[in-house]
């Protein structure tokens, strides 16, 4: 099954994402771990990437559709993934389908676990002390935030008619996200 899950940044995507991992043996597809891959790399890609998470800003969606599409073709991972952070523009929404539609596959499941700017600034302040990332600067999650309201909002208007769309209270408990994803999957 293919799931997406979108949220703002600190929203607990990426917990969700990897909690299904382990529960259905799927993949999960962070789009925030391949671009910081990337970086890692020292590529010219990353160079790139670096200088838009810096800013605040999505990284362009060429780049990141570049990334996303060999993942969606890859056949190990055919049915199983689960996009965390992706789509994030229509023109990634449209592509995702088309190259869904082309592969066969469909998205089973959409996930918007929705939580407000006050909630995601304290959970950046935890997760920057844990996980030290150097994405969570206050001020650059405060923009990719406002972003991400700002160009991700179509996106969920495009998918939030289907009948697989699903909003989740994203400032629950993450053992409570978890049990409300698990019920709606009958898992």
């Amino acid at each position: 099954m293919n799931i997406i899950l979108f949220g703002p940044p600190g929203a607990g995507k990426g917990t969700q994402a990897k909690n299904l991992e382990k529960k259905l043996n799927n993949f999960q597809v962070s789009t925030g771990d391949i671009l910081r891959d990337e970086i890692k790399k020292e590529s010219e890609i990353g160079r790139t990437i670096i200088n838009y998470m810096n800013e605040g800003k999505f990284v362009d969606d060429k780049i990141v559709n570049s990334l996303i599409k060999k993942v969606v073709f890859d056949k190990q991972k055919k049915g199983k993934l689960i996009f965390d952070g992706y789509p994030r523009t229509l023109d990634q929404a449209k592509n995702l389908d088309l190259w869904l539609t082309n592969s066969d596959q469909k998205i089973d499941f959409i996930f918007f676990l929705n939580v407000n700017k006050d909630t995601i600034i304290q959970r950046i302040k935890k997760r920057k002390i844990i996980e030290n990332r150097s994405d969570d600067d206050l001020d650059t999650i405060l923009k990719r935030y406002d972003t991400y309201m700002e160009t991700t909002r179509p996106v969920l208007n495009y998918y939030s008619t289907n009948s697989n769309f699903n909003e989740i209270d994203g400032a629950l408990k993450i053992a409570e996200i978890t049990s409300k994803i698990n019920d709606i999957l009958k898992v």
